[in-house]
């Protein structure tokens, strides 16, 4: 099955070939929606991209969407992630506020990070790791049968 995104350029493909043969958007928007059913784009977006295609080349016309202006997310790169993930590891007891400041994000964007990227959750007031991996369990393991042969 098509991903939304591969099913949207096919129909700007479509919108781009009769609107380049002179259909109207009327025409185009009740052609496609015989076709595509309930996964069709609204009318309001067939006039749009009509207009689009009408004003340039279609040689040159680009289907997929352009990149957005606006600040990047830049708190969920993985040098920042490493570096909050190094800041709890070296002192559980660290708050987010003074992770918030020594990385220069928000404290609800270092929660984010802390609990559902990095998988920490507070107990007694220390950053636990909620999952245990397999060497970690391995380790709980060696432990507890050192312990039982002493």
């Amino acid at each position: 099955m098509a991903t939304s995104n591969d099913l949207l350029i096919k129909q700007r493909s479509v919108i781009e070939f009769l609107a380049v043969e002179g259909c109207s958007a009327a025409n185009i928007h009740a052609r496609m929606k015989t076709i595509y059913g309930e996964m069709c784009i609204s009318d309001c977006a067939v006039r749009k991209w009509v207009r689009i295609f009408k004003g340039e080349d279609p040689r040159e016309t680009i289907l997929r969407d352009r990149k957005r202006l606006g600040r990047p997310l830049s708190a969920s790169v993985t040098a920042h992630r490493e570096k909050v993930d190094c800041m709890v590891r070296a002192n559980r007891g660290v708050k987010q506020k003074e992770i918030a400041d020594e990385v220069g994000f928000l404290k609800e964007r270092v929660h984010h990070i802390v609990t559902t990227v990095l998988g920490y959750r507070k107990v007694s007031a220390r950053w636990v790791q909620i999952q245990f991996t397999v060497e970690m369990k391995a380790q709980r393991k060696d432990m507890c049968t050192q312990l039982s042969e002493r």
